[in-house]
């Protein structure tokens, strides 16, 4: 069913031509209403009830919605045209603006994928002193706690049993685990003794402890249990001295029972890893950036704990291989917006836009701010929603500019993973130049339009190029775009293209770099002693550098858009050895030599000619000749005749 765009100009305070807008963007349009939210609300419920309405508003979103399960139908989708263009002191047009805004909001979404975490409200609660003892009072009316004292305090006069929660005593040795399943090991563990008369007491400490719980409320005022403790769900922080802020952490902990959904953000997939091969350590920058300590190593990939994955999707952005990818939403869908966007603008306006990416809670807030306050967004400055910032990287950014945007600004959110992002804009400043791509790093509304209103005029590509493929495809197509002449472009260590420098004087074409190449860049020649390199294949992983055992390689961060770099090119060469017995060419001419001349007469099995010629031959030639040889270490005494039946019959006729 053809869906109706329900428009409202919010009493008048921008001005929206319908007509224009349903010829530009190809969607049915409504009139425009003035308060579609309260006066004519009777409008947008028959809107609603039809079933196919896209209301041109986000401010009013929960009421529609609460419209829509009043009249027991499904909730309209909606989009933002007034914070996002129409609130905009621009004198420029904004229709090409709203158009695209409007043909992104109509793209179908991927749905993300969910698994169960379920929490049966077993709650620790860690306490400096006992000052905290009236907030686990206060949770137990939820959840089943037990309070985790210093064990300093065991033995306290003034301490008293309460029925309504445990306490224990104990120092936390290790913590590990999320919500739902938190494991738990203490030391100097004991438990309070509730019964007796006068002052209470404990039972002996131990070390080693274990135990686990679904929740943990951390009044300690210590340090966090957790990297970025704030993504860790079902880990909640809190300053004890703090009491709005103890107040939060124990009602959002009294929340935390039942099954709740969790988004697997990330697919991962083992084939393509480039972590290691053969114990030889490669690429770890998933490991290491990752704020939550969700990845770690398992052999020769990476592997994720989704349930501790807070999706901030730096992990992503990062990937050389492209092993590890966002869904949630997919790089191709985020592709596929950018592409519309930028199309849909440049085919009305005549001109390209500048896109801002920003995220749904700081940024979309800034936005709205910004335009109700100040002087909006510019009319050329299409703002793009995504889930997480830190995977948007170099190659979303180079997409962005090769689809046809003059330019890419990052808007920072306060808890945004700062040092990857910067290190993906810095690949995508060196590859397509560095005023195309940035961050603004604005926490006020009022400098916003500032910084966009002032920054400079970029020139986009005259050819948008189609965004299909993997990361490392679509990053070469849109450079290629913007850097037409095809040069060797110098990148930051951190990159994941680059060539292999090898050392043609210390390789001894052993080929160990060949076996370990996780992405085939690297090769030999079955037919000739080679050493082979495609350089568009490269991720700069290491590994061939860290097995080489003569130290003969390095690596080069370049991105190279010539040709030759998507076919094998020849490193290293030498001639062939020719068999001494049939002349068959094998192994690597100065190889051999080089080992005829420190074995031949210098070593017990070579001292005469005969056994030097061994080395000389090829392996069909070697076997028979140590067959024939009259010291053959193959040779044996005949082998005794098989006994058949008849044998054991006539030896039963002789008795």
């Amino acid at each position: 069913m053809p869906k109706q765009l329900i428009l409202c100009d919010c009493m008048s305070s921008q001005t929206i031509d319908a007509d224009a807008l349903a010829k530009a963007s190809g969607m049915a349009c409504s009139k425009v209403h003035t308060q579609l939210c309260l006066g004519e609300i009777d409008i947008a419920s028959a809107a609603i009830s039809n079933g196919d309405a896209i209301i041109a508003c986000q401010q009013e979103r929960r009421r529609f919605e609460a419209l829509a399960a009043d009249l027991e139908t499904g909730a309209p989708d909606f989009i933002d045209l007034r914070d996002r263009a129409g609130w905009s002191s621009d004198e420029r047009p904004k229709l090409a603006k709203m158009a695209a805004l409007i043909a992104e909001a109509d793209l179908p979404g991927d749905q993300p994928k969910l698994f169960d975490i379920t929490s049966q409200g077993l709650c620790l609660i860690i306490c400096a002193d006992q000052a905290a003892l009236e907030f686990a009072r206060q949770l137990s009316e939820h959840l089943s706690v037990t309070v985790l004292l210093p064990p300093r305090l065991a033995n306290g006069d003034d301490l008293a049993p309460d029925p309504q929660f445990d306490i224990v005593f104990g120092r936390l040795r290790q913590v590990s685990g999320h919500i739902g399943n938190f494991a738990i090991t203490i030391d100097e563990f004991s438990e309070l003794i509730p019964g007796g008369r006068g002052a209470t007491g404990a039972t002996a400490p131990q070390d080693g402890a274990q135990s686990g719980c679904d929740i943990i409320v951390d009044l300690s005022g210590n340090e966090p249990l957790f990297p970025a403790p704030h993504k860790r769900d079902g880990y909640l922080r809190a300053d004890p001295g703090s009491a709005p802020a103890t107040a939060k952490a124990v009602f959002n902990a009294s929340h935390l029972t039942g099954t709740f959904e969790k988004p697997l953000y990330i697919k991962l997939d083992e084939q393509l890893c480039a972590h290691s091969r053969a114990q030889k350590p490669g690429c770890s920058k998933c490991i290491d950036n990752c704020p939550t300590g969700a990845l770690s190593s398992a052999g020769d990939f990476a592997a994720i704990d989704p349930a501790i994955c807070a999706g901030c999707g730096t992990c992503s952005a990062i990937c050389p291989s492209g092993a590890i990818s966002y869904d949630a939403p997919s790089t191709a869908e985020t592709f596929r917006r950018m592409e519309v966007l930028a199309s849909t603008y440049r085919k009305i306006a005549g001109s390209a836009p500048r896109l801002m990416v920003h995220d749904g809670d700081f940024g979309r807030e800034m936005i709205s701010l910004c335009a109700r306050y100040d002087r909006g967004l510019p009319a050329d400055v299409i703002p793009l929603e995504v889930t997480a910032l830190a995977a948007f990287g170099h190659a979303e950014m180079l997409a962005a500019l090769g689809c046809g945007f003059a330019s890419v600004l990052i808007l920072m959110a306060p808890d945004t993973e700062r040092p990857a992002l910067e290190g993906e804009v810095e690949i995508a400043a060196a590859i397509a130049g560095k005023n195309l791509a940035g961050l603004l790093d604005i926490s006020d509304p009022t400098q916003l339009p500032a910084a966009l209103y002032d920054q400079e005029p970029q020139t986009a590509v005259e050819k948008p190029v189609s965004l299909l493929g993997s990361r490392r495809q679509v990053t070469r197509l849109a450079a290629k775009a913007i850097r037409p002449e095809n040069a060797a472009i110098t990148l930051p260590e951190n990159a994941p293209y680059g060539a292999v420098i090898v050392d043609t004087a210390s390789c001894t074409l052993c080929l160990a770099c060949t076996s370990l190449c996780p992405s085939d860049a690297l090769g030999d020649n079955p037919e000739a002693p080679q050493l082979r390199f495609q350089e568009s294949a490269c991720l700069q992983c290491g590994l061939c550098r860290n097995i080489c055992p003569e130290n003969a390689i390095t690596l080069k961060p370049q991105l190279n858009l010539a040709d030759d770099a998507l076919s094998h090119q020849v490193l290293h060469e030498e001639e062939a050895f020719a068999c001494v017995e049939c002349g068959k060419p094998f192994g690597v001419k100065s190889t051999v030599m080089r080992i005829t001349e420190k074995l031949a007469g210098k070593h017990a099995m070579f001292e005469n000619s005969d056994k030097v010629r061994l080395i000389q031959m090829c392996d069909d030639c070697r076997v028979g000749a140590q067959f024939h040889s009259a010291d053959n270490p193959f040779a044996g005494d005949e082998r005794p005749r098989v006994r058949t039946t008849d044998d054991y019959l006539s030896k039963r006729r002789d008795h």
